[in-house]
């Protein structure tokens, strides 16, 4: 089954669940909370629709969401090591979560009672379709027949050539997260500037740049991806949207312009990720030749 090994994620890598199904990867859902009421974030939505979380955010609704606990994750892997396959967890980025300690902490557990199994844990330092670019190019090589180990090899000299660029439209979000002062939310709002954002080195959540307007900070992320986009082969281009499908297609076109044989895929931003970056986020996500380290 598989190489006899399965790869593991969380809900926070936002693949469409045809594509997550496709792959044959098993994604273990985090958890939403909406004026008291918790609903699991499985990629299909059955839980919680991607349109209805929005019309949540649109009715001034703050949702919150938790990490994965090792009980979560124990429940899954245990049924697949009873019957001796081995499993690799690509987890969202620890900068970010805690979901990769609570993984750790399963791994722990589970290697003392399954000592013959292989279980490894992998920090993806990733988040949204980025963090599903490196599990789908991982399964990529899983099915065409690379052992266990290669591949956690693999991942560990290429999760950092994942690239991350988004902008967001409403600055509360970011001011409500930490991760930008008041004073600058209301200028940024005041200015019409939309922030210019990426995923560092270390996993973490980092301001790169502003621009004015909408449609200046989609091209300045297009100007960025080409800096360091790898195009020694066609490209892979994925895109993640707080529904806003008008900006998807604008920026489709334009990667495609730019990148006539890209492969690109989109889908939403999942509430776990669209609890705190809101509405009409847009990202964009590619294997580069390295990310932005300021």
């Amino acid at each position: 089954m598989m190489n006899q090994y399965r790869i593991l994620t969380d809900s926070s890598v936002d693949l469409p669940s045809e594509v997550a199904n496709a792959i044959h990867i098993i994604v273990i859902p985090m958890k939403v909370m909406i004026d008291g009421n918790i609903y699991a974030n499985y990629l299909d939505g059955r839980e919680i629709g991607f349109k209805e979380f929005y019309d949540v955010l649109r009715q001034g609704i703050m949702p919150s969401t938790s990490q994965l606990n090792p009980e979560e994750i124990i429940v899954v892997m245990e049924p697949l090591l009873s019957d001796g396959i081995d499993v690799l967890f690509l987890s969202f980025s620890s900068a970010l979560s805690g979901t990769y300690q609570s993984a750790v902490f399963a791994q722990k557990q589970l290697q003392q009672k399954y000592p013959e199994r292989k279980i490894v844990v992998m920090d993806s330092l990733c988040a949204s379709m980025g963090q599903g670019l490196l599990v789908w190019q991982a399964a990529q090589r899983q099915i065409a027949g690379m052992p266990m180990d290669e591949l956690v090899n693999w991942v560990d000299s290429n999760k950092l050539r994942v690239c991350h660029l988004f902008t967001i439209h409403d600055l509360d979000y970011l001011r409500k997260g930490g991760r930008l002062s008041a004073e600058k939310a209301f200028l940024g709002k005041l200015l019409g500037v939309k922030p210019i954002l990426h995923v560092s080195l270390e996993g973490k959540l980092v301001q790169t740049g502003m621009a004015r307007g909408r449609r200046n900070a989609i091209r300045k992320l297009l100007d960025r991806m080409d800096e360091t986009i790898d195009t020694t082969q066609d490209p892979v281009v994925f895109l993640s949207h707080g529904d806003c499908e008008e900006d998807v297609a604008y920026v489709t076109d334009l990667v495609q312009e730019r990148y006539p044989r890209v492969k690109i895929m989109s889908s939403f931003v999942g509430p776990v990720i669209g609890s705190h970056s809101g509405l009409h986020t847009l990202a964009i996500f590619y294997m580069g030749s390295d990310r932005y380290s300021k």
